[in-house]
C-alpha cells in the first residue's frame, strides 16, 4: 500500500501516539491503526523517555538551537535510580562476602589435600 512517497509526522502526532503508549495502549494496535511502522513508535518512545516532549521535534535537518537537548530528569526517577543503586551496591557487597569464602575453602582444600601417590593418579581430596 505504500504510494513510494515519505510520511512526515508533526511533533503534536508523535507527542499524541506516545501518551497513548504511556495510557496502556498496545504498541501492536498502534501501529495498525495509525499504519505506522514499529521502529517509528519505538524510535519516539525512546526520544521521550530520553528527553521528554521536547525529544520529538520535527522531522528533518535539527536548527542549531535544537541540536543539544538536556535529558529531562524526574525527581521520581532519579529516587528510583537511587534506590536500585543501593541494591545493585548491597548486591555487590553480598557477592565480594561470597567470594571471599570461596577463596578460603578453596586455600584449605589445596592445603589440606595429600599429594598423590604415582604418576598419573589424582589426589585424593578427603
Amino acid at each position: 500500500m505504500s504510494t513510494g512517497k515519505r510520511r512526515v509526522f508533526d511533533r503534536e502526532f508523535k507527542l499524541s501516539v506516545v501518551q497513548r503508549l504511556i495510557a496502556g495502549e498496545s504498541p501492536a494496535a498502534l501501529c495498525n491503526e495509525l499504519q505506522l511502522d514499529p521502529s517509528h513508535l519505538s524510535h519516539w518512545w525512546t526520544r521521550y523517555r530520553r528527553h521528554g516532549p521536547e525529544g520529538l521535534r520535527r522531522t528533518g535537518r535539527p536548527r542549531k538551537d535544537e541540536t543539544s537537548i538536556e535529558p529531562v530528569v524526574r525527581a521520581e526517577d532519579l529516587g528510583t535510580a537511587r534506590k536500585r543503586i543501593g541494591e545493585l551496591e548491597r548486591k555487590i557487597g553480598q557477592q565480594q562476602v561470597d567470594l571471599d569464602f570461596f577463596r578460603r575453602a578453596l586455600r584449605h582444600v589445596r592445603e589440606t589435600r595429600r599429594p598423590s601417590d604415582g604418576l598419573g593418579v589424582k589426589a585424593s581430596t578427603l
